[in-house]
C-alpha cells in the first residue's frame, strides 16, 4: 500500500484576502485552497510548508493525517482568550505543545500509533471539521479539550510502553474542568482522534464537577447583552461587519462564563486531590478489565439462552418426527431419488434429526438397520455417501 498524507488548513476570523492566498499558492500547486481552506493529499512526495509556520501566519485550525500512524491538530487562539500560562499546565513534551506570538497562542496535539501502520479506513476529509468546535469552547473558557489532550498523551503508554520513561507514574494530572462526564460531540471527536480510551475517560470523570448549565441559558445571555453599554453594542457590532462575528461571539461567550464563574451564587466547589499518571492508567486499566469480564458474563449467559433455546427447539422437532417417522424416511428416498447437491444435503438434515430421534427413544438399532439399507441401495451416489460419512450417519 502507498504511503498516504492529508493536510487541511482553515481560517476561521478571517478569511485570507487574495495577497495571501498568492503566497500559500506558493507552497503548493496542487492543494485545493479558498479564502477559509487549504486542504491537500499526498501519495507520494510531501509537503513544502511547515504547519507551524502557517499557523502563527494565517491559520486558525490544522489537521494532519498519515496512514503510518501520525494524527496531528493545532488550534490558534487570541492570547486574551487563551491565557498561554494555562495551557502550559496541559503540555507535555512534544506529543503536547503551545508557544505563543504577538498575538495568538497555537496549539499542538500530536498522537502516534506506528503498530497500526497503514490501518487507514476513514475518511480524513471529515475530520477537522468534526473537531474544531473545540476552538471556540476553549476561546469560551472550555479547558476539557486541553485536559484531553495531556490525558491522551499519557493513554499513549498502553499502547507504546516505551513512550515514557517509568518516571512518569508519579506525573501528576492538571487541573480537572468541569464536565469531563459530559463531553461535548467536538470534545468527543477530538478525543477519538487523539485514540483516548472510553475507560481513561470516565476514571478521569470521576475527579471533574458537573459542568454548571445556566452557563449558556438564553435568558440570561440576553438580559447580560441588555445591560452591555450601547457605545459597547456598536463596537461589537462594527467588529461583526468587518468580518470578525466568529471572534466577537467567542470574546462575549468568554465574558459572560467568566462573569458567571465570578458571581456570588456561583456554588463553591472542592478540589480534589491531584492524581499521579499511574492512578490514572491503572484504574483505567481496573476498569476495562471489569467491563471485558461483564462482556463475557453476558455473552456466556447469551449462549447459555441460545443453546437451551435451540435444545427446546429440537426437542419439539423430534416430537412431531415422532409421530411422523415412516413419512421422513419416505422423504428422505424423495430427497435422494432428486440427484441434487441441495436434496441431498436436506435429506442428511433429516437423517440427522431421525438418527437424535433414534437415540432418545432408544430405538438406535432399527436406526442403523434404515441406514445400512440405505447406504447399500445408494452406493453408487458418492456425493451422497461422501455427506453421509460426514454426518456420522
Amino acid at each position: 500500500m502507498s504511503e498516504y498524507q492529508y493536510y487541511e488548513f482553515l481560517a476561521i476570523d478571517r478569511p485570507l484576502d487574495d495577497a495571501r492566498r498568492a503566497e500559500v499558492r506558493s507552497l503548493s500547486t496542487r492543494a485545493r485552497i479558498t479564502a477559509t481552506s487549504f486542504v491537500n493529499e499526498y501519495h507520494w512526495g510531501d509537503f513544502k510548508g511547515d504547519p507551524s509556520r502557517l499557523m502563527e501566519r494565517y491559520y486558525d485550525a490544522h489537521l494532519y493525517v498519515a496512514n503510518w500512524g501520525t494524527h496531528r491538530v493545532m488550534f490558534r487562539l487570541p492570547c486574551d482568550l487563551l491565557d498561554p500560562e494555562v495551557v502550559e499546565d496541559y503540555c507535555v513534551g512534544d506529543q503536547v505543545s503551545a508557544w505563543a506570538t504577538d498575538e495568538y497562542i497555537v496549539l499542538d496535539v500530536t498522537s502516534e500509533d506506528h503498530a497500526g501502520e497503514f490501518d487507514f479506513d476513514y475518511d480524513a476529509a471529515t475530520l477537522l471539521s468534526a473537531i474544531v468546535g473545540v476552538r471556540a469552547e476553549l476561546a469560551a473558557g472550555d479547558l476539557r479539550p486541553l485536559y484531553l489532550a495531556w490525558l491522551a498523551t499519557y493513554g499513549a503508554w498502553e499502547r507504546d510502553e516505551d513512550v515514557f520513561d517509568r518516571d512518569a507514574d508519579d506525573d501528576l494530572e492538571p487541573p480537572v474542568p468541569p464536565g469531563l462526564g459530559a463531553l461535548t460531540a467536538a470534545q468527543r471527536a477530538l478525543a477519538d482522534f487523539l485514540r483516548l480510551d472510553d475507560n481513561l475517560i470516565a476514571i478521569a470523570a470521576q475527579a471533574s464537577p458537573p459542568l454548571d448549565e445556566t452557563a449558556d441559558d438564553p435568558d440570561d445571555l440576553a438580559a447580560w447583552v441588555a445591560r452591555l453599554p450601547v457605545t459597547e453594542k456598536d463596537r461589537l457590532l462594527a467588529r461583526v461587519v468587518q468580518g470578525e462575528a466568529a471572534r466577537v461571539r467567542m470574546e462575549l461567550l468568554r465574558h459572560v462564563r467568566d462573569g458567571h464563574r465570578r458571581g456570588d451564587t456561583a456554588p463553591i466547589i472542592p478540589v480534589p486531590a491531584r492524581r499521579t499518571v499511574a492512578d490514572l492508567l491503572d484504574n483505567a486499566a481496573r476498569r476495562r478489565a471489569d467491563h471485558e469480564r461483564r462482556l463475557a458474563a453476558q455473552r456466556a449467559d447469551d449462549e447459555a439462552r441460545q443453546e437451551q433455546a435451540r435444545l427446546q427447539a429440537r426437542e419439539q422437532r423430534l416430537d412431531k418426527l415422532a409421530d411422523e417417522e415412516d413419512a421422513a424416511w419416505s422423504r428422505v428416498e424423495a430427497m435422494i431419488a432428486a440427484r441434487k447437491p441441495a436434496e441431498y444435503d436436506a435429506a442428511v438434515t433429516l437423517l440427522t434429526d431421525l438418527q437424535a430421534l433414534a437415540e432418545r427413544e432408544d430405538r438406535y438399532d432399527t436406526f442403523t438397520l434404515h441406514t445400512i439399507a440405505l447406504r447399500q441401495t445408494h452406493a453408487r451416489k458418492p456425493a451422497l455417501i461422501e455427506r453421509l460419512n460426514r454426518a456420522g450417519i
